[in-house]
């Protein structure tokens, strides 16, 4: 990966790409939950990457909100795709420690942390 911005090392930074890229490599067999999971996991990095190196407070609350809640989404959908057997457990798991991790670095960030 070719760093350009500083915040592309940012952990934050890291793991929602990481979760975006396993979410679209998850294998998830409904289509329509498939597509939804994986827009929402783009958003998370999307806007997490685009708060992130913005000094505007305003600004980067609203990504960072915009983040958190494409994150709920992503994975209310991905316990959706277990309970119809469109995902396994084992990538459902993996999936949610990630997102876990994540909640966990977009809620310090709203905080100002």
């Amino acid at each position: 990966m070719n760093i350009v911005f500083n915040f592309q090392q940012l952990d934050c930074y890291v793991v929602a790409r990481d979760f975006a890229r396993l979410a679209h490599q998850a294998g998830i067999a409904d289509a329509e939950l498939r597509d939804q999971v994986t827009r929402a996991a783009k958003s998370v990095f999307l806007n997490a990457a685009e708060g992130l190196p913005d000094r505007r407070l305003g600004v980067r609350r609203k990504h960072f909100n915009i983040a958190r809640d494409s994150l709920g989404e992503a994975v209310a959908g991905i316990d959706l795709c277990v309970v119809i057997g469109a995902l396994g457990e084992a990538k459902a798991g993996e999936l949610t420690a990630l997102a876990q991790r994540l909640a966990a670095m977009l809620g310090g960030l709203l905080r100002g942390r």
